[in-house]
Protein backbone atom coordinates (compact mmCIF):
# COMPACT_ATOMS: atom_id res chain seq x y z
CA UNK A 1 0.00 0.00 0.00
CA UNK A 2 1.34 3.45 -0.92
CA UNK A 3 2.30 5.62 2.01
CA UNK A 4 -0.13 8.46 2.69
CA UNK A 5 1.15 12.00 2.15
CA UNK A 6 1.00 12.93 5.83
CA UNK A 7 2.15 9.71 7.49
CA UNK A 8 5.96 9.84 7.74
CA UNK A 9 6.09 8.76 11.38
CA UNK A 10 3.33 6.12 11.20
CA UNK A 11 4.48 2.58 10.45
CA UNK A 12 1.15 0.74 10.43
CA UNK A 13 -1.87 1.17 8.24
CA UNK A 14 -4.60 3.20 9.93
CA UNK A 15 -7.51 1.43 11.51
CA UNK A 16 -10.57 1.60 9.28
CA UNK A 17 -12.47 3.14 12.16
CA UNK A 18 -9.76 5.76 12.64
CA UNK A 19 -9.99 6.62 8.97
CA UNK A 20 -13.76 7.03 9.20
CA UNK A 21 -13.49 9.18 12.32
CA UNK A 22 -10.60 11.25 11.00
CA UNK A 23 -11.71 11.87 7.43
CA UNK A 24 -13.04 15.36 6.82
CA UNK A 25 -13.11 15.29 3.01
CA UNK A 26 -16.87 14.56 2.88
CA UNK A 27 -17.54 18.05 4.24
CA UNK A 28 -14.38 20.15 3.86
CA UNK A 29 -14.45 19.54 0.10
CA UNK A 30 -16.59 22.69 0.06
CA UNK A 31 -13.31 24.56 0.56
CA UNK A 32 -11.72 23.33 -2.66
CA UNK A 33 -11.72 26.75 -4.38
CA UNK A 34 -10.15 28.50 -1.38
CA UNK A 35 -7.61 25.69 -1.00
CA UNK A 36 -6.55 25.85 -4.64
CA UNK A 37 -6.35 29.65 -4.73
CA UNK A 38 -4.38 29.66 -1.49
CA UNK A 39 -1.90 27.18 -2.97
CA UNK A 40 -1.55 29.29 -6.11
CA UNK A 41 -0.62 32.34 -4.05
CA UNK A 42 1.59 30.33 -1.68
CA UNK A 43 3.59 28.78 -4.53
CA UNK A 44 3.90 32.19 -6.22
CA UNK A 45 5.43 33.49 -3.00
CA UNK A 46 7.79 30.51 -2.81
CA UNK A 47 9.03 31.29 -6.32
CA UNK A 48 9.32 35.02 -5.58
CA UNK A 49 11.46 34.23 -2.55
CA UNK A 50 13.65 31.76 -4.47
CA UNK A 51 12.44 28.79 -2.41
CA UNK A 52 11.24 27.00 -5.55
CA UNK A 53 12.07 27.74 -9.17
CA UNK A 54 9.86 29.68 -11.57
CA UNK A 55 9.46 26.55 -13.69
CA UNK A 56 8.26 24.61 -10.64
CA UNK A 57 5.81 27.38 -9.81
CA UNK A 58 4.47 27.37 -13.35
CA UNK A 59 3.98 23.61 -13.29
CA UNK A 60 2.21 23.83 -9.92
CA UNK A 61 -0.07 26.61 -11.13
CA UNK A 62 -0.94 24.76 -14.31
CA UNK A 63 -1.76 21.65 -12.30
CA UNK A 64 -3.83 23.56 -9.73
CA UNK A 65 -5.93 25.16 -12.46
CA UNK A 66 -6.38 21.73 -13.99
CA UNK A 67 -7.48 20.25 -10.67
CA UNK A 68 -10.04 22.99 -10.17
CA UNK A 69 -11.43 22.40 -13.64
CA UNK A 70 -11.57 18.66 -13.01
CA UNK A 71 -13.42 19.14 -9.73
CA UNK A 72 -15.96 21.49 -11.27
CA UNK A 73 -16.54 19.21 -14.24
CA UNK A 74 -16.76 16.15 -11.99
CA UNK A 75 -13.86 14.24 -13.56
CA UNK A 76 -11.88 14.41 -10.30
CA UNK A 77 -14.10 13.10 -7.55
CA UNK A 78 -13.79 14.42 -4.02
CA UNK A 79 -15.55 11.36 -2.62
CA UNK A 80 -12.43 9.22 -2.35
CA UNK A 81 -10.28 8.04 0.56
CA UNK A 82 -8.18 11.19 0.94
CA UNK A 83 -8.12 12.47 4.50
CA UNK A 84 -9.16 16.02 3.64
CA UNK A 85 -9.43 18.51 0.81
CA UNK A 86 -5.81 19.64 1.25
CA UNK A 87 -4.44 16.13 0.80
CA UNK A 88 -6.79 15.43 -2.10
CA UNK A 89 -5.62 18.49 -4.01
CA UNK A 90 -1.93 17.94 -3.23
CA UNK A 91 -2.13 14.27 -4.25
CA UNK A 92 -3.73 15.13 -7.59
CA UNK A 93 -1.24 17.94 -8.29
CA UNK A 94 1.61 15.52 -7.59
CA UNK A 95 0.07 12.97 -9.93
CA UNK A 96 0.04 15.60 -12.67
CA UNK A 97 3.50 17.20 -12.27
CA UNK A 98 5.47 14.81 -10.07
CA UNK A 99 8.24 16.27 -7.88
CA UNK A 100 7.14 19.88 -8.45
CA UNK A 101 3.87 19.02 -6.74
CA UNK A 102 5.78 17.69 -3.74
CA UNK A 103 7.42 21.10 -3.32
CA UNK A 104 4.08 22.94 -3.14
CA UNK A 105 3.72 22.41 0.62
CA UNK A 106 7.14 23.86 1.47
CA UNK A 107 7.04 26.40 4.34
CA UNK A 108 3.42 25.56 5.05
CA UNK A 109 1.47 23.30 7.41
CA UNK A 110 -2.06 22.03 7.10
CA UNK A 111 -2.62 24.08 10.25
CA UNK A 112 -2.17 27.42 8.52
CA UNK A 113 -3.58 26.02 5.29
CA UNK A 114 -6.93 25.07 6.83
CA UNK A 115 -6.97 28.29 8.85
CA UNK A 116 -6.61 30.22 5.60
CA UNK A 117 -9.14 28.20 3.62
CA UNK A 118 -11.82 28.32 6.26
CA UNK A 119 -11.26 31.95 7.25
CA UNK A 120 -11.43 33.01 3.62
CA UNK A 121 -14.61 30.98 3.12
CA UNK A 122 -16.20 32.58 6.20
CA UNK A 123 -15.16 36.05 5.06
CA UNK A 124 -16.80 35.57 1.66
CA UNK A 125 -20.02 34.34 3.21
CA UNK A 126 -20.00 37.12 5.79
CA UNK A 127 -20.18 39.63 2.95
CA UNK A 128 -22.84 37.60 1.17
CA UNK A 129 -25.00 37.43 4.30
CA UNK A 130 -24.54 41.17 4.84
CA UNK A 131 -25.85 41.83 1.33
CA UNK A 132 -28.87 39.59 1.95
CA UNK A 133 -29.60 41.39 5.22
CA UNK A 134 -29.36 44.69 3.37
CA UNK A 135 -31.87 43.45 0.80
CA UNK A 136 -34.32 42.60 3.59
CA UNK A 137 -33.81 46.06 5.07
CA UNK A 138 -34.66 47.62 1.72
CA UNK A 139 -37.80 45.51 1.36
CA UNK A 140 -39.05 46.20 4.89
CA UNK A 141 -38.32 49.91 4.49
CA UNK A 142 -40.37 49.98 1.30
CA UNK A 143 -43.27 48.30 3.12
CA UNK A 144 -42.92 50.80 5.96
CA UNK A 145 -43.05 53.73 3.56
CA UNK A 146 -46.39 52.52 2.22
CA UNK A 147 -47.93 52.19 5.68
CA UNK A 148 -46.89 55.17 7.78
CA UNK A 149 -50.57 56.00 8.40
CA UNK A 150 -51.95 52.45 8.69
CA UNK A 151 -53.11 51.94 12.26
CA UNK A 152 -52.03 48.82 14.12
CA UNK A 153 -52.52 47.79 17.74
CA UNK A 154 -49.15 48.11 19.43
CA UNK A 155 -48.79 45.38 22.03
CA UNK A 156 -47.02 44.55 25.25
CA UNK A 157 -47.41 41.10 26.81
CA UNK A 158 -49.24 40.30 23.53
CA UNK A 159 -52.08 42.51 24.80
CA UNK A 160 -53.36 45.62 23.05
CA UNK A 161 -51.48 48.60 24.46
CA UNK A 162 -51.28 51.75 22.31
CA UNK A 163 -52.03 52.60 18.67
CA UNK A 164 -49.04 52.66 16.35
CA UNK A 165 -48.68 52.57 12.58
CA UNK A 166 -47.68 49.47 10.66
CA UNK A 167 -44.74 51.24 9.04
CA UNK A 168 -43.39 51.98 12.51
CA UNK A 169 -43.68 48.29 13.38
CA UNK A 170 -41.74 47.35 10.24
CA UNK A 171 -39.07 49.90 11.09
CA UNK A 172 -38.51 48.12 14.39
CA UNK A 173 -37.41 45.06 12.38
CA UNK A 174 -35.38 47.28 10.07
CA UNK A 175 -33.53 48.49 13.16
CA UNK A 176 -32.81 44.89 14.18
CA UNK A 177 -31.53 43.95 10.73
CA UNK A 178 -29.41 47.11 10.59
CA UNK A 179 -27.62 45.94 13.73
CA UNK A 180 -27.20 42.52 12.11
CA UNK A 181 -25.61 44.12 9.06
CA UNK A 182 -23.25 46.15 11.23
CA UNK A 183 -22.26 43.10 13.30
CA UNK A 184 -21.45 41.16 10.13
CA UNK A 185 -19.31 43.97 8.75
CA UNK A 186 -17.58 44.49 12.11
CA UNK A 187 -16.70 40.78 12.12
CA UNK A 188 -15.49 40.96 8.52
CA UNK A 189 -13.05 43.77 9.29
CA UNK A 190 -11.94 42.24 12.60
CA UNK A 191 -11.12 38.91 10.97
CA UNK A 192 -9.65 40.11 7.68
CA UNK A 193 -6.10 38.95 8.44
CA UNK A 194 -4.19 36.21 6.66
CA UNK A 195 -3.05 33.06 8.51
CA UNK A 196 -0.86 31.87 5.63
CA UNK A 197 2.81 31.53 6.57
CA UNK A 198 2.25 30.61 10.21
CA UNK A 199 3.04 26.96 9.44
CA UNK A 200 2.35 24.49 12.27
CA UNK A 201 2.43 26.95 15.19
CA UNK A 202 5.76 28.81 15.37
CA UNK A 203 6.35 30.23 11.93
CA UNK A 204 8.91 28.80 9.52
CA UNK A 205 12.70 29.03 8.97
CA UNK A 206 12.09 29.62 5.26
CA UNK A 207 12.26 33.26 4.14
CA UNK A 208 8.56 33.60 3.42
CA UNK A 209 6.85 36.89 2.59
CA UNK A 210 3.56 36.96 4.51
CA UNK A 211 2.81 40.51 3.43
CA UNK A 212 2.89 39.37 -0.20
CA UNK A 213 0.49 36.46 0.30
CA UNK A 214 -1.81 38.59 2.45
CA UNK A 215 -2.05 41.28 -0.22
CA UNK A 216 -2.55 38.77 -3.02
CA UNK A 217 -5.38 37.09 -1.13
CA UNK A 218 -7.12 40.38 -0.34
CA UNK A 219 -6.55 40.46 3.41
CA UNK A 220 -5.72 43.60 5.33
CA UNK A 221 -2.47 42.18 6.76
CA UNK A 222 -0.97 38.94 8.10
CA UNK A 223 -2.09 37.80 11.54
CA UNK A 224 0.12 38.92 14.42
CA UNK A 225 0.95 35.74 16.34
CA UNK A 226 1.29 32.32 14.71
CA UNK A 227 0.59 30.34 17.88
CA UNK A 228 -2.80 32.03 18.23
CA UNK A 229 -3.53 31.94 14.51
CA UNK A 230 -3.46 28.19 13.90
CA UNK A 231 -5.75 27.45 16.85
CA UNK A 232 -8.03 30.49 16.54
CA UNK A 233 -11.65 29.85 15.60
CA UNK A 234 -13.05 33.15 16.86
CA UNK A 235 -13.85 34.08 13.28
CA UNK A 236 -16.13 31.03 13.05
CA UNK A 237 -17.74 31.84 16.39
CA UNK A 238 -18.32 35.38 15.13
CA UNK A 239 -20.30 34.25 12.11
CA UNK A 240 -22.16 31.59 14.13
CA UNK A 241 -23.14 34.19 16.73
CA UNK A 242 -24.11 36.72 14.09
CA UNK A 243 -26.21 34.13 12.29
CA UNK A 244 -27.85 33.12 15.57
CA UNK A 245 -28.93 36.72 16.21
CA UNK A 246 -30.14 37.09 12.61
CA UNK A 247 -32.16 33.90 12.94
CA UNK A 248 -33.58 35.11 16.25
CA UNK A 249 -34.77 38.31 14.57
CA UNK A 250 -36.21 36.30 11.68
CA UNK A 251 -37.93 34.03 14.18
CA UNK A 252 -39.53 37.00 15.99
CA UNK A 253 -40.88 38.40 12.73
CA UNK A 254 -42.03 34.92 11.68
CA UNK A 255 -43.94 34.49 14.94
CA UNK A 256 -45.84 37.70 14.26
CA UNK A 257 -46.57 36.68 10.68
CA UNK A 258 -47.95 33.37 11.93
CA UNK A 259 -50.23 35.17 14.39
CA UNK A 260 -51.22 37.90 11.94
CA UNK A 261 -52.21 35.37 9.26
CA UNK A 262 -54.66 33.52 11.55
CA UNK A 263 -58.43 33.90 11.25
CA UNK A 264 -58.40 35.65 14.61
CA UNK A 265 -56.09 38.42 13.36
CA UNK A 266 -56.27 38.47 9.53
CA UNK A 267 -53.75 41.33 9.49
CA UNK A 268 -51.77 39.77 6.62
CA UNK A 269 -52.35 37.21 3.90
CA UNK A 270 -49.38 35.17 2.75
CA UNK A 271 -49.22 34.49 -0.97
CA UNK A 272 -50.17 31.00 -2.11
CA UNK A 273 -46.59 30.62 -3.31
CA UNK A 274 -45.41 30.85 0.30
CA UNK A 275 -48.00 28.68 2.02
CA UNK A 276 -49.03 25.02 1.93
CA UNK A 277 -52.25 23.06 2.21
CA UNK A 278 -53.35 20.23 4.47
CA UNK A 279 -53.35 16.56 3.46
CA UNK A 280 -56.81 16.10 4.97
CA UNK A 281 -58.43 19.53 5.41
CA UNK A 282 -58.94 21.12 1.98
CA UNK A 283 -59.72 24.56 3.40
CA UNK A 284 -56.37 24.96 5.15
CA UNK A 285 -53.65 27.41 4.18
CA UNK A 286 -50.69 26.89 6.48
CA UNK A 287 -47.89 29.43 7.11
CA UNK A 288 -45.16 26.83 6.67
CA UNK A 289 -42.41 29.26 5.63
CA UNK A 290 -42.53 31.42 8.77
CA UNK A 291 -42.93 28.26 10.86
CA UNK A 292 -39.83 26.74 9.28
CA UNK A 293 -37.92 29.99 9.69
CA UNK A 294 -38.93 30.15 13.34
CA UNK A 295 -37.78 26.56 13.86
CA UNK A 296 -34.44 26.96 12.10
CA UNK A 297 -33.23 29.35 14.78
CA UNK A 298 -32.71 26.23 16.92
CA UNK A 299 -30.23 24.83 14.38
CA UNK A 300 -28.25 28.05 14.44
CA UNK A 301 -28.16 28.16 18.24
CA UNK A 302 -27.06 24.52 18.40
CA UNK A 303 -24.19 25.08 15.97
CA UNK A 304 -22.96 28.06 17.98
CA UNK A 305 -23.12 26.19 21.29
CA UNK A 306 -21.45 23.16 19.72
CA UNK A 307 -18.34 25.08 18.67
CA UNK A 308 -18.19 27.07 21.90
CA UNK A 309 -18.12 23.75 23.73
CA UNK A 310 -15.42 22.33 21.45
CA UNK A 311 -13.18 25.35 21.96
CA UNK A 312 -13.63 25.90 25.69
CA UNK A 313 -10.72 23.73 26.95
CA UNK A 314 -8.31 23.50 24.03
CA UNK A 315 -4.65 24.15 24.89
CA UNK A 316 -2.45 25.97 22.41
CA UNK A 317 -1.90 25.33 19.62
CA UNK A 318 -3.77 23.26 17.03
CA UNK A 319 -5.79 20.25 18.17
CA UNK A 320 -7.79 17.86 16.02
CA UNK A 321 -10.93 18.85 17.96
CA UNK A 322 -11.14 21.92 15.75
CA UNK A 323 -12.07 19.69 12.82
CA UNK A 324 -15.54 19.99 14.40
CA UNK A 325 -15.63 23.66 13.40
CA UNK A 326 -16.84 23.20 9.84
CA UNK A 327 -20.02 21.15 9.55
CA UNK A 328 -21.96 23.39 11.94
CA UNK A 329 -20.67 26.52 10.22
CA UNK A 330 -21.53 25.18 6.75
CA UNK A 331 -24.99 24.31 8.02
CA UNK A 332 -25.61 27.69 9.66
CA UNK A 333 -24.36 29.61 6.63
CA UNK A 334 -26.60 27.57 4.30
CA UNK A 335 -29.56 27.95 6.66
CA UNK A 336 -29.16 31.72 7.07
CA UNK A 337 -28.60 32.27 3.35
CA UNK A 338 -31.78 30.43 2.37
CA UNK A 339 -33.76 31.95 5.26
CA UNK A 340 -32.90 35.53 4.32
CA UNK A 341 -33.72 34.90 0.66
CA UNK A 342 -37.11 33.32 1.33
CA UNK A 343 -38.03 35.89 4.00
CA UNK A 344 -37.41 38.73 1.56
CA UNK A 345 -39.41 37.02 -1.18
CA UNK A 346 -42.30 36.25 1.19
CA UNK A 347 -42.49 39.81 2.56
CA UNK A 348 -42.49 41.23 -0.98
CA UNK A 349 -45.46 39.03 -1.96
CA UNK A 350 -47.48 39.34 1.27
CA UNK A 351 -50.80 41.20 1.30
CA UNK A 352 -51.32 43.65 4.17
CA UNK A 353 -54.93 43.96 5.29
CA UNK A 354 -54.98 47.53 6.58
CA UNK A 355 -58.71 47.53 7.34
CA UNK A 356 -58.36 44.53 9.67
CA UNK A 357 -55.53 46.22 11.52
CA UNK A 358 -57.52 49.40 11.98
CA UNK A 359 -60.60 47.49 13.16
CA UNK A 360 -58.45 45.75 15.77
CA UNK A 361 -57.45 49.14 17.16
CA UNK A 362 -61.01 49.49 18.47
CA UNK A 363 -60.37 46.63 20.88
CA UNK A 364 -58.45 47.14 24.11
CA UNK A 365 -58.90 50.88 24.79
CA UNK A 366 -55.63 51.80 23.07
CA UNK A 367 -55.98 55.53 23.74
CA UNK A 368 -56.48 55.15 27.49
CA UNK A 369 -53.02 56.53 28.22
CA UNK A 370 -53.96 59.65 26.28
CA UNK A 371 -56.75 60.36 28.77
CA UNK A 372 -54.28 60.05 31.64
CA UNK A 373 -51.80 62.34 29.86
CA UNK A 374 -54.60 64.83 29.19
CA UNK A 375 -55.51 64.96 32.87
CA UNK A 376 -51.86 65.56 33.79
CA UNK A 377 -51.26 68.28 31.19
CA UNK A 378 -54.66 70.00 31.01
CA UNK A 379 -55.99 69.57 34.54
CA UNK A 380 -52.64 69.44 36.33
CA UNK A 381 -53.33 66.44 38.56
CA UNK A 382 -50.60 63.93 39.48
CA UNK A 383 -50.15 61.10 37.00
CA UNK A 384 -50.99 58.39 39.52
CA UNK A 385 -54.37 60.03 40.21
CA UNK A 386 -54.93 60.43 36.47
CA UNK A 387 -54.07 56.76 36.05
CA UNK A 388 -56.87 55.71 38.42
CA UNK A 389 -59.41 58.09 36.86
CA UNK A 390 -58.59 56.61 33.48
CA UNK A 391 -59.08 53.13 34.91
CA UNK A 392 -62.58 54.15 35.94
CA UNK A 393 -63.25 55.36 32.39
CA UNK A 394 -62.07 52.03 30.99
CA UNK A 395 -64.40 50.18 33.39
CA UNK A 396 -67.32 52.35 32.27
CA UNK A 397 -66.54 51.67 28.61
CA UNK A 398 -66.41 47.94 29.36
CA UNK A 399 -69.87 48.02 30.97
CA UNK A 400 -71.25 49.82 27.90
CA UNK A 401 -69.53 47.48 25.46
CA UNK A 402 -67.59 50.38 23.96
CA UNK A 403 -63.99 51.33 23.36
CA UNK A 404 -62.79 54.25 25.48
CA UNK A 405 -62.54 56.35 22.31
CA UNK A 406 -66.31 55.89 21.83
CA UNK A 407 -67.35 57.31 25.22
CA UNK A 408 -69.33 60.56 25.10
CA UNK A 409 -68.25 63.68 26.89
CA UNK A 410 -71.13 63.08 29.30
CA UNK A 411 -69.77 59.61 30.08
CA UNK A 412 -66.31 61.01 30.77
CA UNK A 413 -67.56 63.94 32.87
CA UNK A 414 -69.59 61.51 34.98
CA UNK A 415 -66.23 60.14 36.11
CA UNK A 416 -64.46 63.49 36.53
CA UNK A 417 -66.10 66.85 35.91
CA UNK A 418 -62.78 68.50 35.08
CA UNK A 419 -62.70 66.72 31.71
CA UNK A 420 -63.62 69.06 28.81
CA UNK A 421 -64.93 68.35 25.31
CA UNK A 422 -61.48 68.79 23.75
CA UNK A 423 -60.53 65.35 25.10
CA UNK A 424 -62.78 63.62 22.55
CA UNK A 425 -60.44 64.45 19.66
CA UNK A 426 -57.44 63.29 21.67
CA UNK A 427 -58.96 59.85 22.30
CA UNK A 428 -59.26 59.10 18.59
CA UNK A 429 -56.79 56.29 17.81
CA UNK A 430 -55.19 58.08 14.89
CA UNK A 431 -54.77 61.21 16.97
CA UNK A 432 -53.32 59.09 19.73
CA UNK A 433 -50.81 57.53 17.35
CA UNK A 434 -49.75 60.90 15.96
CA UNK A 435 -49.53 62.41 19.44
CA UNK A 436 -46.46 60.26 20.08
CA UNK A 437 -44.28 62.65 18.18
CA UNK A 438 -41.14 62.33 20.28
CA UNK A 439 -37.93 61.25 18.55
CA UNK A 440 -38.15 57.57 17.71
CA UNK A 441 -41.89 57.53 18.34
CA UNK A 442 -44.75 56.15 16.27
CA UNK A 443 -46.23 59.38 14.88
CA UNK A 444 -46.36 59.20 11.11
CA UNK A 445 -43.94 62.11 10.82
CA UNK A 446 -41.48 60.33 13.12
CA UNK A 447 -41.82 57.10 11.15
CA UNK A 448 -41.04 59.06 7.99
CA UNK A 449 -37.93 60.46 9.65
CA UNK A 450 -36.79 56.96 10.62
CA UNK A 451 -37.29 55.80 7.04
CA UNK A 452 -35.23 58.73 5.78
CA UNK A 453 -32.39 57.90 8.18
CA UNK A 454 -32.31 54.32 6.92
CA UNK A 455 -32.42 55.39 3.28
CA UNK A 456 -29.49 57.76 3.82
CA UNK A 457 -27.62 54.98 5.60
CA UNK A 458 -28.28 52.55 2.73
CA UNK A 459 -27.01 55.11 0.21
CA UNK A 460 -23.83 55.54 2.24
CA UNK A 461 -22.90 51.82 2.06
Amino acid sequence: MAKKIASARISQSSSQLLQELNQSLPFDKLLYAEDIEGSIVHSAMLAKQGIISQDEKNEIHQALHQVKEEIEKGSFSLDGEDEDIHMAVERRVTEIVGDSGKRMHTARSRNDQVALDFRWYVQKHTLNLANLVKQNIQTLTKIAQNHTTTLLPGMTHLQHAQPINFGYHMMAYVSMFKRDYERLMDAYHRNNYSPLGCAALAGTPHPVDREFTSNELGFKAPTLNCLDTVSDRDFVLDILYNISVIMMHISRLSEELILWSTSEFQFVTLSDAHATGSSIMPQKKNPDIPELLRGKSGRAYGNLMGLLTVMKSLPLAYNKDTQEDKEGAFDSITTATLSLKVLDEMMEAMTINSDKMEQACMIGHLSATDLADYLVKKVGIPFRDAYHITGDAVNLAETKGLDISQLSIEDLQSIDSRIDEDVIALLDNRASMNARNSQGGTASVQTEKQIEVIREWLESL
